[in-house]
């Protein structure tokens, strides 16, 4: 079953110095139960494609060019607020890349996790011990003391956990995680992106789990979208993304990882840099910084092709 159906997605920021076109034509289905993780650089859509699914975008600037968006057969984009309401939490979880910006610092963990509880319905009464679950279910030991104590009292490691327990909150089908793991350091990591992992399976969740981090997507994800410039070029089960890549692009990723088995073989970069989603280039948006540019690369933007493992790239054969 397609629990999240985006189609031909399009959607752009307009301001002052003209109109960006930050998304241009996802196509994307993610199956109930699939762990699918969203990779790119920095700048090249994902945080956004997250929001948009959740309509969190503010609006103006933001603005629907055109497509559809769906979560379990439902039109996002034509709920009101009230539907909204019900979607976020209950329907999809966010987990937010970075806690020391999502937790309040003048109120404590209990009062703020009481809040989520609240807004989804839970009783009064069955708020403190509903807090405690969660804050267990995400293995923070001494929950009750953790309750009374402040954000900037807890480790990085610890608040990350406690804004997993609030997305759990609503007891969601879906999972958005949006770069969980980027402000700390390996060790800790290793153990949110573990808790993720036997969360998923624990509680039989769909995961979409969004990183500039190869290595960190690779760890959970049973596939891969790889984004750039607000597309995505390439869309394959994960051992076939690091096994044979298909999209100039993705090639550029991998080829951007040390490789600790051959410490011989120096990591290299992508030439050039993101185009502007202002100004785009015509065509396929990767040709400026492709060693397999051709011409029709300038003139057409490719299509995503494919079945199990779909590329949007002129050279490779559909």
């Amino acid at each position: 079953m397609i629990l999240l159906d985006i189609r031909d997605f399009r959607l752009a920021f307009d301001g002052y110095e003209g109109t960006a076109q930050v998304l241009n034509g996802i196509n994307l289905a993610v199956g109930e139960g699939e762990a699918v993780g969203i990779v790119g650089e920095t700048g090249c859509g994902k945080s956004v494609l997250a929001r948009s699914i959740l309509r969190l975008n503010p609006s103006p600037p933001a603005r629907v060019v055109s497509g559809e968006l769906r979560f379990a057969g439902r039109d996002v984009l034509a709920m009101d607020r009230a539907e909204l309401h019900a979607l976020r939490g209950a329907g999809i979880g966010m987990v937010f890349q970075d806690p020391s910006t999502y937790l309040n610092p003048v109120f404590t963990i209990g009062s703020q996790l009481a809040d989520v509880l609240r807004a989804h319905g839970i009783h009064r009464r069955e708020i403190r011990g509903r807090s405690l679950q969660l804050l267990e279910a995400v293995q923070l030991r001494d929950a009750a003391a953790l309750l009374r104590r402040y954000p900037h009292e807890l480790s990085g490691g610890m608040r990350q956990r406690v804004l997993i327990a609030q997305a759990l909150a609503g007891n969601p089908r879906l999972l958005l995680a949006d770069e969980p793991t980027t402000a700390l350091d390996v060790t800790i990591q290793g153990q949110v992106l573990a808790l993720i992992a036997d969360l998923v399976a624990r509680l039989g969740l769909t995961l979409v789990l969004i990183s500039h981090d190869l290595g960190v997507i690779g760890a959970i994800c049973r596939r891969i979208v790889v984004m750039y410039a607000g597309t995505i070029v390439e869309d394959a089960p994960a051992e076939e993304i690091f096994a044979e890549p298909r999209h100039p692009y993705t090639r550029g990723l991998l080829a951007a990882v040390p490789d600790i088995a051959r410490p011989d073989r120096l990591p290299r970069g992508i030439p050039g840099s993101i185009p502007s989603v202002r100004t785009p280039p015509n065509g396929c948006r990767f040709h400026p910084r492709c060693p397999q540019v051709m011409k029709i690369c300038r003139e057409q933007t490719p299509p995503l092709t494919g079945a199990a493992h779909r590329t949007a790239c002129h050279a490779v054969a559909p």
